[in-house]
């Protein structure tokens, strides 16, 4: 996806949104929440947003690409609103979400290795009632990785 274009003046939700890459209903929801501050309105009503806007919005969207919880993006915006203070917190829950991830991969990569072995022990052309695939699923015991 191509880096968020910058708003020369103040723009409509659907403007933001095609240049942003985010869908107006979780600009709207990031609003709800407390992430992306309200935005002026129009005589008409319509939400305004500016360039500040762009930024936080372009922050929000990378920290979610990278898996960040609201909560942990909510501190790190607010770290990144006063940028006197020390980085520590930023630092620790980078740490947190980067053993979240790696415990992830690690069980993904113990449910690759089950679905292969699955895999190559069946080999098609049996009944149903004989295939190993549907033991497997089965009966969780004749799985080598009980913890997936």
């Amino acid at each position: 996806m191509p880096p968020a274009k910058t708003l020369e003046r103040v723009v409509p939700i659907g403007t933001l949104a095609e240049r942003t890459g985010v869908k107006v209903e979780t600009i709207r929801y990031y609003e709800q929440v407390g992430l992306l501050p309200e935005p002026e309105r129009s005589e008409g009503n319509q939400r305004r947003y500016g360039r500040a806007h762009v930024e936080r919005l372009a922050f929000i969207k990378h920290a979610r690409d990278l898996g960040f919880a609201v909560e942990s993006i909510r501190t790190l915006l607010r770290l990144s609103d006063t940028p006197g203070m020390a980085c520590d917190e930023a630092h620790a829950i980078a740490a947190e979400h980067l053993d979240e991830v790696r415990d992830k991969i690690a069980r993904l990569r113990s449910l690759e290795a089950e679905l292969a072995r699955i895999a190559t022990v069946c080999s098609g052309g049996v009944a149903a009632s004989d295939c190993a695939v549907i033991e497997a699923l089965a009966d969780h015991s004749h799985c080598e990785h009980h913890s997936h």
